[in-house]
């Protein structure tokens, strides 16, 4: 099968730049190479776009390209059979300098893991903040054997498969040239490592799983969803490495009587139809305390009262929201003879009509529904 031209395996342009090249490249590069691509087609078109870079990347070469093509014989394909279209790592290490993949050295620090744990605290702890203690699982180095692994007294030996690389190397000659695969080493899993004689407490993980007490500092106005970060208590490193973080992830229970968007606070209270009709001065429980709260005569239920300042303090800033106060008019139900009897003359006294009212609803109601 006929070779694609290199322009358009890279799809460039006859006149694109060095830089232009480069990028495109690098892009395929990565959507094709094996290490990171499964699909059954990902390594040959990783060694095609290889081949069309090593050609244009270069002036000389690039020059015989454009002038004799594929069929001249001295066009500068590295080689033909014995180019090495191998050394994945070192694709690695040009993208993410010099960390990538094949190249690691297993016998270097390492970072530990980072852990999550969710817990539950009450409303009005998320709205003052608290500090308490929590206990955390969480994975630490062995005591015994400080994280090696080994017998009190002995020391993991080199591995003799890889040589402490961690990796072993696989070599293919193919068609298309000497293929390097570079695998994680069978013997020692990818340590570089073996231990012989295992420490009894960890039994050669140089891991245990342990309770760790953390004192933890809840903010003042956190929310539920909020994340807490705390530094260097997630899991410890590896040889040497530092440990991870601990993030909380805060849910927080409602509230009987509040209800909390933002940093506002709202709340329902009932007024009588008296108090509702004539006005009155009622007590609001806040967050805090109960204060006092005027109520006009002729409120309407449904309406909303705001308390400057009662609300949530504010998580990054000065200040507090507000609490909003909604009134509810109860309608009494248990009314004897002589209350419907002066509820009948109020209507009366005040020329009150309900039939023709409730009519006059209904008509407009009708209007609505069915048009004029």
């Amino acid at each position: 099968m006929s070779k694609r031209d290199f322009y358009e395996v890279l799809g460039v342009s006859k006149d694109a730049s060095q830089e232009e090249i480069k990028k495109a490249y690098r892009k395929l590069a990565r959507q094709y190479h094996p290490d990171v691509n499964k699909a059954a087609d990902a390594e040959s078109k990783f060694k095609e776009a290889k081949e069309a870079y090593d050609v244009l990347s270069d002036d000389q070469r690039k020059a015989q390209y454009d002038r004799f093509g594929h069929v001249d014989p001295n066009q500068g394909m590295g080689g033909g059979g014995a180019q090495d279209f191998g050394g994945f790592g070192d694709l690695f290490d040009m993208f993410f300098g010099g960390a990538g993949g094949g190249r690691r050295n297993p016998n270097a620090p390492q970072r530990g893991n980072d852990l999550q744990y969710t817990m539950t605290i009450e409303f009005k702890e998320a709205i003052f903040g608290k500090k308490m203690d929590i206990q955390i699982p969480r994975t630490e180095n062995c005591e015994t054997c400080h994280g090696s692994g080994a017998k009190p007294g002995t020391k993991p030996e080199t591995c003799g498969v890889c040589h402490g690389s961690g990796q072993q190397e696989v070599v293919q000659n193919t068609a298309f040239g000497r293929i390097v695969n570079r695998r994680v080493c069978s013997a020692c899993q990818g340590q570089g490592q073996i231990v012989k004689d295992k420490c009894s407490t960890c039994h050669g993980a140089g891991k245990v799983k342990k309770q760790r007490k953390i004192n933890l500092n809840i903010p003042a106005g956190v929310d539920d969803g909020a994340q807490l970060r705390v530094s260097g208590e997630g899991e410890s490193g590896t040889r040497g490495g530092p440990p991870g973080d601990l993030y909380v992830v805060l849910r927080v229970k409602p509230h009987d009587f509040f209800e909390r968007e933002g940093d506002d606070i709202y709340c329902e209270v009932p007024l009588t139809f008296v108090q509702a009709a004539l006005g009155d001065e009622i007590e609001i429980p806040t967050l805090t305390e109960k204060v006092k709260l005027k109520i006009p005569a002729g409120t309407q239920t449904d309406t909303y009262f705001r308390l400057k300042g009662k609300g949530v303090p504010r998580l990054r800033g000065y200040g507090q929201g507000d609490q909003h106060v909604k009134v509810v008019v109860v309608t009494p139900t248990s009314l004897n003879e002589d209350q419907k009897e002066l509820l009948r003359e109020f209507s009366r006294t005040s020329g009150e009509h309900t039939h023709e009212q409730n009519q006059s609803i209904f008509e407009r109601m009708k209007k609505a529904f069915l048009g004029d």
